[in-house]
């Protein structure tokens, strides 16, 4: 066989390595293809659930469909001012002020308990919340994330002029905190509710209280939401004498710290007393000025 030329020899092996490379890069092409259609049939069997609907477990007076994460204990200190229209001799409502220190903790990633004390007619208060269905997508896909709310609060004011029972001094709470969480950004809550009363002040007040709650969050940047909350009192006595509570604010996030800021037309901080007993009107400047301060803790 005859030597071939040094310019064809040149030719067949640049031949050779062009191969080469083409069919490396096929392969190369391939694996990548696989490995993406790997990754897409481990997604779809994986339910993606949304987090952070709101920042806090508190939106700002009305609770959220937000849970403690397991094994997390939350330290929540809720503080309202009093009225704005007070005048200058208290401060403009600086001088009056209403506390409530809360501990919050979680059993499991769903299911949370906590405690609180509130300054407001020395009452204690205790829940419990389930968060029965989240909002993800994927094969379980739901479309909003469902709470379930349960509490009593106990008044333990000394009324001197007569005695009340262990049991007058009960109310229950139970509510249904409905929310989806529509971007990143915005986020919606309804709170359908019931407040049940062992002993009402007068006769016309009702026992059992229904109300319907509106909640909302914004975004405005990174570390900065508009928040919202409302309870609209379907129409009855206690609806007649007292007013819708409407609070509006802000949230500021640093690092392990939310700070809420706001203002509402309702100085009290738990259910039974800010839902069927609001008296102010934001109209005539009985607005209140508050925080929430919450930190969490790792306990195991």
């Amino acid at each position: 066989m005859l030597p071939l030329p040094q310019s064809a020899s040149s030719w067949l092996r640049a031949a050779f390595l062009a191969a080469g490379l083409l069919f490396s890069s096929a392969a190369y092409a391939q694996d990548d293809l696989l490995a993406d259609l790997d990754k897409q049939t481990v997604d779809s069997t994986r339910t993606d659930y949304t987090f952070a609907t709101f920042k806090g477990t508190r939106v700002i007076n009305a609770q959220s469909v937000e849970t403690a994460g397991r094994g997390t204990m939350i330290f929540l200190i809720s503080h309202r001012f009093g009225a704005l229209n007070s005048g200058a001799y208290n401060f403009f409502g600086l001088d009056q002020a209403a506390l409530r220190l809360g501990l919050e903790y979680g059993i499991t990633d769903r299911v949370t308990v906590g405690i609180g004390r509130s300054s407001f007619q020395k009452t204690y208060d205790g829940f419990v919340k389930y968060k029965a269905v989240r909002q993800g997508t994927g094969p379980r896909a739901m479309p909003v994330t469902v709470t379930l709310l349960a509490s009593s609060a106990l008044n333990t004011l000394r009324y001197p002029d007569q005695e009340r029972s262990f049991g007058n001094r009960l109310t229950y709470t139970y509510q249904a905190l409905i929310a989806r969480k529509f971007s990143p950004a915005l986020s919606v809550q309804l709170a359908p509710t019931l407040i049940h009363r062992n002993l009402v002040s007068t006769r016309p007040e009702e026992n059992d209280v229904y109300a319907l709650g509106f909640a909302a969050r914004q975004k405005l940047t990174k570390r900065v939401a508009l928040t919202a909350d409302y309870f609209y009192l379907l129409p009855g006595h206690t609806a007649d004498n007292y007013r819708n509570s409407l609070a509006l604010g802000f949230d500021i996030e640093t690092g392990g710290h939310v700070f809420q800021l706001h203002f509402a037309n309702a100085q009290e901080m738990i259910e039974p007393y800010f839902i069927p007993q609001t008296t102010g009107r934001w109209s005539k400047g009985d607005i209140y000025f508050g925080f929430n301060i919450s930190r969490n803790f790792t306990v195991r």
